[in-house]
C-alpha cells in the first residue's frame, strides 16, 4: 500500500467515525430537538409521569382559575386537545387567555402538567413559520396575524 492510498484511507475511517458519531447524536436527541411538544403531541405520545418537557399551545379561554398563595390552574389547548396545567408563581404580564403561552415542567399520575416556568408569547410577530402554519391548519388563524408578521419581516429587511 503505498504512502498515499493509506492517507486516503485513514481519512476515510475517520470520516466514517465522524459521520456515526453525528447519527448516534441525532438519534439520541430526536425527542429533545423540540422548542416545545403542544397538547396533542403530549396526548399521542403518550409520555411518561415525571419526565422533564416544554408544552406550548393557547391558554384555553375561560379556563384560568386562581387560588391561595400564587396557585393558578388553566388549560393549554391547540385546538385538537386540552391539557390541564398547574402552576405556583407570579404569571408573566402578558399572560391572559387566547394568548399563546409555553410551560415547562412534567406530568403527574393524574395527567395534570406541573409547571414550574410560564413563559407568555409577545405577539404574532415572532411565531415560528411552523406554528403559524399549524394554526392555519388548525382554523385559530387570524387575519391580523399576516399583517403583523409581514410588516416585522420587512422591518428586519431594512
Amino acid at each position: 500500500m503505498t504512502r498515499k492510498q493509506r492517507r486516503l484511507s485513514l481519512i476515510g475511517a475517520a470520516l466514517g467515525v465522524l459521520a456515526l458519531a453525528v447519527a448516534l447524536v441525532l438519534v439520541a436527541l430526536n425527542d429533545s430537538i423540540v422548542f416545545f411538544n403542544s397538547p396533542t403531541d403530549v396526548v399521542e405520545k403518550q409520555i411518561k409521569p415525571g419526565t422533564r418537557i416544554r408544552i406550548g399551545g393557547l391558554v384555553k379561554e375561560g379556563s384560568v382559575q386562581r387560588g391561595d398563595r400564587l396557585a393558578v390552574r388553566f388549560d393549554v389547548t391547540d385546538g385538537k386537545s386540552t391539557v390541564a396545567v398547574a402552576y405556583q408563581g407570579l404569571l408573566p404580564d402578558l399572560f391572559r387567555e387566547g394568548q399563546g403561552v409555553v410551560a415547562e415542567g412534567a406530568l403527574d399520575a393524574a395527567g395534570t402538567f406541573r409547571a414550574d416556568s410560564v413563559l407568555a408569547k409577545h405577539d404574532e410577530t415572532y411565531m415560528p413559520k411552523e406554528v403559524a402554519d399549524a394554526l392555519k391548519k388548525q382554523g385559530h388563524w387570524k387575519d391580523d396575524y399576516e399583517k403583523k408578521v409581514g410588516a416585522a419581516q420587512q422591518g428586519k429587511a431594512r
